[in-house]
């Protein structure tokens, strides 16, 4: 299978199956000297398995990971790191019947059309688990960035028809509330509308915003690597996003250039700009102000109505999935989000060392 690498420079290779032994990542380029231990991947890993809340699949996995390689005596040595997750709680039996036909809204039928053979224990290698990998490189490339200064916030912003009103911005009320929404009203309202979904055996979508400060100006590139075509297609790779705006994105398209372009001014002798409609990025390129982000998440495909699909061998038939699963999969995916722009990032900020003359004399002469 093909496809499973992300990255250049922090290059990265998930691995590892829903129903498998284990899953995992090895990263490529990590810098040696960084202080690294496993509960600082764990945190992040915590923030998105399953089994917390009533909005999230019963399945009940630790998600402990395991560093098999690249760090010594707490640092990183530069080589690569191996990161293992043991699955500890799977149930194939639940997904048994499933080899049988195709669900709607799943890669079922599009595995078969492509490998002629698919693991039907709950999608394989298209199951939300492999993110696992993902969020455990995020948390590395995460603690590299906040030592340049770069931070990342990640929340839902919406789910179905409920949206948080960010002039309640609540930080901490991402980490406690159910649905990782800041603003702890809509979080009542959001769970309200949860519990209708479940009761009607239904799913929900919404939407995550990642907001990303102190990149400064200058990172990205202007023609095939644009920072924004970058971290579009990182979000996009997430199973269930179907759509990423950069600033005012999809609004943009409506408004007048009076209305969308950001006025620039001096102030303190820095050069900054009145709004952010632009959402950080200009000509693919940062231009020092807050990179706003946001994924659209599809409702869980999985739901419990009677539905209309076809068997393997071409009948037409009606099902009633079984298993464990989530209603809304938009709180567990805020950290993948996350993952997925700092990964961006970290490696855009390498690349970016190479752009100019000074930046390699300047490390240069040092010796």
């Amino acid at each position: 299978m093909a496809g499973s690498t992300f990255g250049t420079l922090f290059k990265i290779t998930t691995w590892g199956e829903s129903h498998g032994k284990a899953l995992g990542v090895v990263i490529d380029g990590c810098p040696s000297g960084l202080f690294l231990c496993e509960q600082d991947i764990q945190s992040f890993l915590d923030r998105r398995k399953p089994g917390k809340t009533s909005i999230s699949t019963p399945r009940k996995e630790d998600d402990l990971v395991e560093i098999l390689s690249g760090v010594f005596e707490g640092k990183t040595t530069g080589t690569p790191i191996s990161l293992l997750v043991a699955n500890t709680s799977q149930k194939s039996s639940d997904y048994s019947e499933i080899a049988s036909y195709y669900r709607p809204g799943h890669a079922d039928f599009t595995f078969d059309s492509k490998y002629g053979f698919r693991d039907y224990r709950g999608g394989g290698r298209s199951s939300g688990r492999e993110t696992i990998g993902r969020v455990a490189a995020g948390a590395v490339a995460s603690k590299i960035l906040r030592e340049m200064g770069v931070t990342l916030t990640a929340y839902t912003s919406a789910i179905g028809p409920v949206r948080a009103d960010l002039s309640r911005f609540d930080r901490e009320a991402i980490a406690v509330s159910p649905t990782c929404m800041p603003d702890r009203e809509a979080d009542k309202r959001a769970a309200d509308y949860l519990a209708q979904c479940m009761r009607d055996k239904d799913s929900s979508g919404g939407v995550v915003e990642c907001v990303i400060e102190g990149l400064p100006a200058g990172v990205g590139d202007p023609v095939f690597e644009k920072l924004d075509a970058g971290l579009a297609k990182a979000v996009m790779s997430i199973g269930a996003v179907k759509a990423v705006e950069i600033g005012d994105g999809f609004w943009a398209a409506s408004a007048r250039g009076s209305e969308n372009n950001d006025a620039f001014y001096m102030e303190d002798g820095k050069l900054r700009k009145k709004t952010n409609h632009s959402g950080g990025i200009l000509g693919g390129i940062s231009d020092g102000s807050p990179i706003l982000l946001r994924a659209y998440i599809k409702p869980t495909p999985s739901i419990f109505q009677k539905q209309e699909t076809v068997s393997r061998t071409g009948e037409n038939i009606e099902i009633e999935i079984k298993g464990r699963h989530d209603p809304v999969i938009v709180p567990r995916a805020v950290v993948v989000v996350e993952a997925m722009a700092a990964l961006t990032l970290l490696d855009a900020c390498m690349i970016n060392m190479s752009a100019r003359m000074d930046s390699l004399t300047g490390f240069y002469s040092r010796s």
